[in-house]
């Protein structure tokens, strides 16, 4: 499984995204690659106003914030698992754009 992260530069969105991401490796493995974009960036116009957004598998996941308790479902419905994740029963489960 392959999550994707597009950021940019003096995001503090993008900050908490990843540490969410980081977070939830650790008890859900997956591959991870970060994209840092710059103005003139092929995707740079199209995420400008979005960062930042998350791809799973190549399909989009999430955009502004990463909710851990989504990601962690998302992560097990594309993996066909059917074991409970630890998910946080505070957590709003539903992404809100």
């Amino acid at each position: 499984m392959l999550v994707e992260l597009f950021s940019k530069e003096d995001c503090h969105l993008c900050d908490e995204a990843k540490a969410v991401l980081e977070r939830v490796q650790k008890q859900v493995p997956f591959k991870f690659r970060e994209f840092k974009l710059t103005p003139g960036d092929s995707n740079f116009d199209e995420f400008k106003e979005m960062f930042p957004v998350v791809y799973i598998n190549k399909v989009p996941a999430f955009k502004y914030r990463v909710s851990e308790n989504m990601l962690k479902i998302k992560l097990q419905q594309i993996a066909g698992d059917e074991r409970p994740l630890d998910v946080d029963p505070d957590e709003p489960s539903v992404e809100k754009d």
